[in-house]
């Protein structure tokens, strides 16, 4: 979470169509973790918040990486083309994951292609300024890397989860995330496609297709973008309350 304000917020400058409920989406990301809210738009000061409707297209592999992103709402689908003209896709992100960083930090070109798969609000965070402020103190590039350091131990958790988590349980503990009710039935909507839900969940779609079927014993079952549960607390036992939510598995960012 974000650190006290140290200064008046008046001396802030807001990234533009920022949200007051989105500040708490940045103080939890791991790239901000142990900034203060000064510190922090201080340096996302020059960003600005975008709405793209599904099936945006943000950027091609190969692009200079001038921007960097974090997803305040919707889905990301990061992919790459294949010499064939097919698509290989590498991770799909939600609410409260960024992406495309490393390639900003690196003034590299995007190693992946990136488009919206669900209507999202996006905060787009110029590079060249923001590496810029970081540079120019010393103290806050030293939280930086803290905060990149804390983010390698994140990415190594999580794919420690998903080596440990069986497919049923995967695609439970994603299930749940979708769902605010606590007891008794309910109907989940799917956010995006069956194929990119097995891409994200680190599955084959026939795997996936797999679980569903097998879910069907417990009263879980698929109809077309709709799953209906009889008992939500089923679901939720079979997830795992312990371990981390599935919905924000992010095994790739480029």
């Amino acid at each position: 979470m974000l650190q006290e304000a140290q200064e008046p917020s008046s001396t802030l400058r807001v990234p533009r169509g920022l949200q007051e409920d989105d500040g708490a989406i940045l103080g939890r990301l791991p790239l901000f973790a142990g900034l203060s809210r000064q510190e922090l738009f201080h340096l996302i000061g020059d960003s600005w918040v975008e709405r793209n409707e599904s099936g945006t297209l943000l950027f091609l592999q190969e692009d200079p990486a001038r921007f960097f992103y974090v997803v305040l709402s919707g889905w990301i689908k990061l992919y790459r083309s294949t010499r064939d003209g097919n698509e290989s896709v590498i991770a799909v992100l939600s609410r409260g994951e960024s992406f495309a960083e490393a390639a900003a930090f690196e003034s590299e070109t995007y190693p992946v292609s990136a488009a919206v798969v669900e209507d999202a609000r996006l905060l787009v965070i110029p590079a060249h300024t923001f590496l810029e402020k970081v540079l120019s103190d010393s103290r806050l590039a030293i939280k930086m890397m803290a905060s990149m350091s804390r983010r390698l131990r994140q990415l190594v958790m999580q794919v420690e989860d998903l080596s440990l988590r069986s497919s049923i349980e995967r695609l439970a503990a994603y299930l749940a995330s979708l769902s605010d009710v606590e007891e008794g039935a309910a109907t989940i909507k799917l956010p995006i496609d069956k194929v990119l839900i097995a891409s994200h969940l680190g599955m084959q779609p026939e795997t996936l297709s797999r679980s569903f079927a097998r879910l069907r014993s417990l009263g879980i079952a698929a109809e077309g973008d709709l799953i209906r549960v009889s008992d939500i607390a089923v679901l939720r036992k079979l997830a795992g309350a312990e371990r981390a939510i599935v919905g924000h598995h992010a095994p790739y960012q480029p």
